[in-house]
């Protein structure tokens, strides 16, 4: 049998395109739910089941984290995504629409269910990018690429986009390792992408021992 070739969802490094992009998503005409959750994905850059399947009950606005239970995530472990000033502003917008139910983002038929698996994608279409220049899972390549070229740790990195663990040996992780870089690295990410979304020169911001 063949061997299965991974390929890599499309996604946007260039710092100018980027803040595009960006701007392009702050101009979204479309719900609110989509809006935020357009503005969300690049912050928290998770994979996008579990960002449309967020729960008001996984996020603690006052301590800025969202904790996604193991069940909800591809490697059955816990995760925990702390909050950008910018990712909580962006959820206490949205908290008056549907925070009084379970989904963060909850569905256009039925608040039962999560927003569809297509929603984000679809608003990228509309916005003009097609699925071989952005998709919702590009998010996670973008945040990947930059913050690795910046300098921050790699374990750090790896840590907060949730990859599974190869070293046997290391696999017995706690879900909370390198959590005060990641704090400093999620709200560091969330302050570089707002520099360029204004047009500002970029000094890349390295990490801080």
């Amino acid at each position: 049998m063949a061997p299965v070739v991974k390929t890599s969802f499309p996604t946007i490094t260039d710092p100018a395109k980027i803040a595009e992009l960006l701007r392009a998503i702050d101009g979204y005409q479309g719900t609110l739910e989509t809006k935020c959750a357009l503005k969300l994905a690049p912050l928290v850059f998770v994979r996008p089941g579990e960002l449309r399947k967020a729960e008001w009950r996984e996020i603690d606005l006052d301590a800025a984290q969202w904790v996604i239970p193991a069940e909800r995530m591809k490697m059955r472990e816990k995760h925990v995504v702390p909050l950008s000033s910018q990712a909580v502003d962006v959820l206490r917008e949205l908290k008056p629409l549907t925070g009084h139910g379970q989904f963060v983002f909850p569905g256009a038929r039925s608040s039962k269910r999560p927003m569809s698996e297509n929603t984000v994608n679809a608003a990228l279409r509309r916005l003009g990018y097609d699925k071989d220049t952005m998709t919702g899972h590009g998010f996670r390549h973008m945040a990947s690429t930059l913050l690795n070229e910046q300098g921050w740790n790699r374990d750090a990195i790896e840590r907060q986009l949730a990859h599974g663990e190869r070293n046997k040996v290391r696999a017995t992780y706690n879900y909370a390792e390198y959590m005060p870089e990641r704090i400093r690295m999620m709200q560091a990410w969330a302050d570089h992408l707002d520099s360029l979304k204004a047009g500002e020169k970029i000094t890349p911001i390295f990490r801080i021992t």
